[in-house]
Formats: structure tokens, C-alpha cells, sequence
């Protein structure tokens, strides 16, 4: 099949989806919390990034923009990627309503170098994004590409490990290969999107691939990035299986008599 017709397929969903989650009845994005003048990011990744005062961000796959929103107010310059145009408008609305710099490039991630001018200081990704790209070496030399000498990435995601499993029978159990080709992508249909919202989805049909960490790792390296640093967690943003519960930081995690397995990780990469 051709890739295109992947992106345009997913693409119909997330287009569908962003009115639902920006109307977040399930308050899963803490649309409101940011409204109100405060700041959103996860536990890992606002502990992680550090200092962007003064940085130039370059944030893909950003959805409508609240993240974007939230570096912003910690002093970064932001412009935001995504290849959803219903995304893209609400992320430029949200931005406007708010006062903060940052500005919002709908296109395709793989295409980001020509949709983006000039170099970033920080190329940041997180949360649900790597897995619905096919080819991840292609995804790290876009990001080489964007930084300027000395630049960082910042990526958080879902760990690969975990993303093996699925809730079958009541229990944790495996159901995905750990490498998906990328002609034979990962295909779901799903009636609801990932909130918890009752909203009934009409385009249900997405595809998506499973990325090993060494392919991220490697591909990194590849493209001219060198590691800084990798680490692992026990938590995650959101509530992958039914068992596991949120804790004051607002990560959720398994119970502590289930074996623990890895549900995130995070990296940091340099270009040279």
C-alpha cells in the first residue's frame, strides 16, 4: 500500500479528533488549566528539558498546540508542526486567545525541513507521536536537519516494551510484534478516541508501526546526533491498561504487586 495513503487515513482521524479534545469532557488534556494561565507539561518531561528561555523550539507533531503553549510561557520561541489542519487552526487560535510565541506550520513531519524556516536550538517531541511513522530513520535525520550545531532533541514517548502488550482477558499479555515493517503497519479500528470521551469516531481506521528503542537509538546516531542520555520509567502519561492508577505527580503506574514493567522513556540527543 502506499505510504500516502496511511498519512491521509490517520490524518481524517486526527482531524476529527481535535474538536473532541479540545472540548476535554474527560479533562484529559487539562484544556482549562492552561487557559487559566498555568502550565501542562507531564512530570517527566517538565523535569527533564531544563532551561528554554531564549531557545528557538521546534515542536513536531504538536497536535493543537498546548504543549507549544506551555514553552512559550517558559520564555522558548516556538513553532509548531502538524498534518492536521483542523490541529494546526485550533493550535493558532488557542495561541492568539493567549498572547504567547508561538506559531503553528501545518504539514507532514517528514517534510518539516522545507515547512520550517531556519535552525532550532530544541526539537521537541512527545507522547503519541513516533508510532504513527513509518520510518524512523527518515524521522531522525529531519530532526538532525532542524537543529542548529550544539541543538538538542528532547523525546518522550511510550516505551517500545510495553507497547507489545495489550489488555486481553483481564490481564497484561502480549498481542504486537516489537518491530513493525513499514509495509505492514499496525491496523486498528477504533470507535472512541483515547480520552475516555463517548464521542462515536467515524473514521476509525488507523495505522501505526512499533519502533525497537536501538532503532530509535541507532537512527539518532545515524543521522549525526550523539546520545546525551536515556532513561527509563515506571510511569506513564496516561492510562494504558485498565489496572493501573494515577499518583500525585499525575503520572499513572501499575500497582505495586504486578510486575513492573517498562512504560516510558525519554531521551536527550546532541547535534555535533
Amino acid at each position: 500500500m502506499d505510504k500516502q495513503i496511511y498519512f491521509d487515513t490517520n490524518r481524517k482521524s486526527w482531524d476529527e479528533r481535535v474538536a473532541i479534545h479540545r472540548r476535554d469532557a474527560t479533562k484529559f488534556y487539562d484544556v482549562q488549566k492552561v487557559l487559566d494561565g498555568h502550565d501542562k507539561l507531564n512530570a517527566i518531561e517538565a523535569a527533564e528539558i531544563g532551561d528554554v528561555r531564549g531557545l528557538r523550539v521546534a515542536h513536531l507533531q504538536c497536535h493543537f498546540g498546548l504543549d507549544s503553549i506551555c514553552l512559550a510561557r517558559r520564555g522558548a520561541s516556538v513553532v509548531g508542526l502538524d498534518f492536521s489542519s483542523a490541529a494546526v487552526a485550533e493550535a493558532r487560535a488557542l495561541a492568539g486567545q493567549l498572547g504567547v510565541d508561538a506559531r503553528f506550520v501545518e504539514g507532514n513531519v517528514y517534510d518539516a525541513r522545507g515547512l520550517l524556516t531556519g535552525d532550532f536550538d530544541m526539537v521537541y517531541v512527545t507522547w503519541g507521536a513516533i508510532n504513527w511513522l513509518p520510518d524512523i530513520a527518515q524521522w531522525a535525520k529531519v530532526v538532525a536537519s532542524l537543529l542548529k550545531p550544539g541543538g538538542r532533541l528532547y523525546l518522550a514517548e511510550s516505551h517500545p516494551t510495553i507497547l507489545s502488550f495489550d489488555w486481553i482477558d483481564g490481564r497484561i499479555a502480549p498481542r504486537f510484534d516489537w518491530r513493525t515493517p513499514r509495509d505492514r503497519p499496525i491496523i486498528e479500528e477504533t470507535a472512541n478516541t483515547y480520552t475516555g470521551a463517548a464521542d462515536v469516531l467515524d473514521n476509525k481506521t488507523t495505522y501505526s508501526w512499533q519502533h525497537p528503542l536501538s532503532d530509535i537509538v541507532n537512527g539518532l546516531i545515524a543521522a549525526g546526533l550523539a546520545l546525551f542520555w536515556l532513561n527509563e520509567h515506571a510511569a506513564l502519561t496516561w492510562p494504558l491498561f485498565p489496572n493501573m492508577t494515577v499518583s500525585e505527580d499525575g503520572l499513572y503506574r501499575l500497582p505495586p504487586d504486578h510486575v513492573q514493567l517498562p512504560l516510558a522513556f525519554s531521551l536527550a540527543a546532541r547535534r555535533m
